[in-house]
């Protein structure tokens, strides 16, 4: 079992690599150019690979459909150049899909920053408040001390040789 893993594991990276290199070399298509390829995940028996991809600048839905169209006319083209350069039987049919967990990663970096901003605003506010209420409550501490300090020297508990009316 865990050698069919490691051989579906290289396969997988063999045509990440090589279809990324074809595609920025081979393919004259400009819209190709703003590929990313990010994963290619390959089928137990190597039969099929599901090639995702991203683009590097914001595209539309219909962008996206574009070139998810152009990628599935060429790759029967990049499936005979894969064929050409590998020693492997047969090569996996290629299917492209759009890589959306990108797009949902960065959606979620945003709202985190958003969240950071705000922790910020509400911190700051707060560290306002705290050093206001801090210094309020040092001086009562200071003025229960101050009281603590008498009720010690004229308190029942003081020394009995004293005459009370000296304090």
């Amino acid at each position: 079992m865990g050698k069919e893993f490691e051989r579906t594991q290289r396969v997988s990276q063999f045509l990440h690599q090589e279809l990324a290199r074809l595609l920025h070399s081979t393919v004259r298509d400009p819209r190709v150019e703003r590929i990313n390829l990010t994963e290619v995940e390959v089928s137990r028996d190597l039969s099929h690979a599901k090639v995702f991809f991203t683009l590097l600048d914001e595209q539309s839905e219909a962008d996206r459909a574009d070139i998810a169209a152009v990628l599935r006319k060429v790759s029967g083209f990049l499936r005979s150049e894969l064929a050409k350069q590998s020693s492997m039987r047969t090569v996996p049919r290629l299917s492209f899909r759009f890589d959306e967990s990108v797009g949902r990663g960065r959606d979620m970096e945003s709202l985190l920053r958003e969240v950071r901003k705000a922790d910020a605003v509400l911190f700051d506010h707060q560290g306002i408040n705290e050093g206001i209420n801090e210094s309020v409550d040092e001086s009562v501490d200071e003025g229960a001390d101050e009281g603590a300090d008498s009720e010690v020297h004229t308190g029942p508990d003081s020394n009995t040789d004293s005459d009370p009316t000296e304090a």
